[in-house]
């Protein structure tokens, strides 16, 4: 179904996402701002790769079209080979809901439910059996140290508690990338150090692709690779050892 239209740019099997010439500008109308400029990345399976930069450089618009959040302007993004963007809305959607998973700042729980409700939605949608989901949300959020608060509601836990369960969401249908924006924004210096050793975890041991946003140059450090953005374009590039 996705052959055809779709053209195949798989050079390296573990390359599993890769941006051709990515732009994005956004124009009211009155005012034309080009929050992306030709940005060409490639990330690997498996990677760990922060995207450092100040405020306003791009780094969430880039975050938000790896994601396919939302469309360019102009460019590519391709996932595991596939050009994503010559999709229509229900196919790009139905890769987002199966390949992606997303980690934000403020967490995006519904407050109104339970935790263990709150982890199944991707699985919801995915249209996953109900037995199937309650017992993968239940083994996440074991793995993940907090299987007691399976019938609490997200308001009576902890910021690091709730990212937990923001994180045990995006791992609900067995994503291989994890995108988070910010995962340690509104956390204290103990507990985001405890979320981005979770996310590190998620990389080395279970091959997950991790790419975060974050303005926090010593946890950039900790990761494989950080790509730092200034302006809407890739200033530079830095291995860490």
């Amino acid at each position: 179904m996705l052959v055809g239209h779709t053209l195949q740019h798989k050079p390296d099997e573990n390359i599993v996402l890769q941006t051709v010439n990515l732009t994005k500008v956004f124009d009211s109308g009155s005012v034309r701002v080009v929050a992306l400029r030709n940005v060409n990345i490639t990330i690997r399976k498996g990677e760990f790769v922060s995207i450092v930069g100040p405020s306003g450089s791009g780094k969430s618009t880039l975050l938000n079209l790896l994601g396919a959040l939302d469309r360019p302007t102009s460019g590519k993004v391709f996932i595991d080979g596939i050009n994503i963007f010559a999709l229509d809305d229900g196919e790009v959607a139905r890769i987002r809901n199966k390949k992606i998973g997303f980690v934000f700042q403020s967490y995006n729980l519904i407050n109104r439910t339970s935790v263990l409700r709150n982890v199944e939605i991707p699985s919801i949608i995915s249209g996953m059996s109900s037995q199937s989901r309650t017992g993968r949300a239940m083994k996440i959020l074991k793995l993940l140290g907090i299987e007691e608060k399976a019938n609490s509601k997200p308001t009576t836990l902890s910021g690091g508690q709730q990212q937990r369960v923001a994180i045990a969401r995006s791992l609900m249908n067995n994503p291989s990338i994890i995108l988070a924006d910010e995962p340690t924004g509104n956390l204290d210096t103990k507990t985001g150090k405890e979320v981005f050793d979770l996310l590190r975890d998620l990389s080395r041991k279970y091959e997950r692709t991790v790419i975060m946003v974050t303005h926090n140059h010593e946890l950039a450090d900790a990761t494989d690779r950080s790509i730092h953005i200034r302006d809407g374009m890739v200033e530079k590039e830095v291995i860490h050892e």
